[in-house]
């Protein structure tokens, strides 16, 4: 599958609705982080939304080398762990489940049924202030897309709506697509502060504008994020979109910080660590591969 509309994010602003908003379509990037994996349909369904809202929230982040952390998890439910991040552009993502409860839930499980009672938390991280925000809220709703709307309005007071579509042709690879569009969480000075109103006429307004959109329109790899927020706001007075960014997979495990990691222990759990051969294996849960370290290798550190 090959397109200059995949593996993009979008940025655009709607100034005189003090309304801003993202738009991600990944393609490639998606069928390479499930390919280290096989997955149940459900599962990639899954792991593909939380790619796509991980790809919306994480490239409005301003900082380079700031990464935004998305993790659902209970306690007591089918899946026990979804993790997906961004940093600078790159995507990674893991999904543990209990494969004999998700065959109990049919092909088109909810997100109740995935979950249980389970929680939604978002981190921010700003590498160069170094500060860190992490919201939590209940895993609520239908979709992660509702969850993460749900998060909006109770940790951070702003008005959102996310859009997440995901679309698999076999022979072709998964499509996924997504849509966060805000209401500005300042108001101008001297003015009422838009974001504590959630009746507010100009959000109501590019808030049912918004959700005229498809979800065929989003995966459509052949049409341009740019025409999608055209097609949507082209009647108001000024929009303004940013050049499209790529996204790439990148799982960050590296042999040199896996084996500074390890050399921290004490030798005797090293050995402990080790296998017959004494070959100490850490895997990689987002990528799968498996990283053989010999305990003779640590004589110096």
């Amino acid at each position: 599958m090959t397109s200059s509309h995949l593996d993009q994010a979008l940025g655009f602003t709607i100034p005189s609705r003090h309304a801003r908003g993202r738009l991600v379509r990944l393609g490639p990037v998606l069928d390479q982080v499930l390919a280290a994996h096989a997955y149940p349909p459900a599962i990639e369904r899954l792991l593909a939304s939380a790619l796509v809202l991980a790809a919306l929230l994480g490239s409005t982040l301003k900082q380079a080398n700031g990464q935004l952390t998305l993790q659902a998890q209970t306690e007591n439910g089918v899946v026990s762990l979804l993790v997906a991040d961004y940093k600078d552009g790159d995507l990674r993502g893991y999904a543990k489940f209990d494969a004999d409860r998700l065959a109990e839930q049919g092909a088109d499980p909810t997100l109740f049924g995935l979950f249980g009672k389970g929680y939604l938390a978002i981190t921010f991280d700003q590498a160069v202030s170094g500060e860190r925000y992490q919201g939590i809220v209940p895993l609520e709703g239908q979709s992660l897309a509702q969850a993460a709307e749900h998060y909006f309005f109770q940790s951070e007071q702003i008005p959102s709506v996310i859009q997440i579509a995901t679309r698999h042709d076999k022979g072709a690879g998964c499509v996924a697509a997504g849509m966060l569009l805000q209401h500005l969480p300042e108001g101008e000075v001297g003015r009422e502060r838009l974001h504590v109103r959630h009746d507010h006429p100009e959000w109501e307004h590019v808030q049912a504008l918004a959700q005229t959109l498809k979800p065929d329109e989003l995966t459509d790899e052949a049409l341009p994020l740019s025409d999608i927020v055209w097609r949507l706001f082209h009647e108001e007075d000024e929009v303004r979109a940013t050049d499209p960014t790529s996204l790439a997979k990148g799982c960050r495990c590296d042999i040199d910080h896996i084996r500074d990691v390890i050399g921290r222990f004490p030798a005797s759990e090293r050995i402990d660590m080790a296998d017959e051969q004494g070959i100490i294996g850490v895997d990689c849960a987002f990528c799968s591969r498996l990283f053989p370290l010999a305990l003779d290798s640590f004589v110096a550190h």
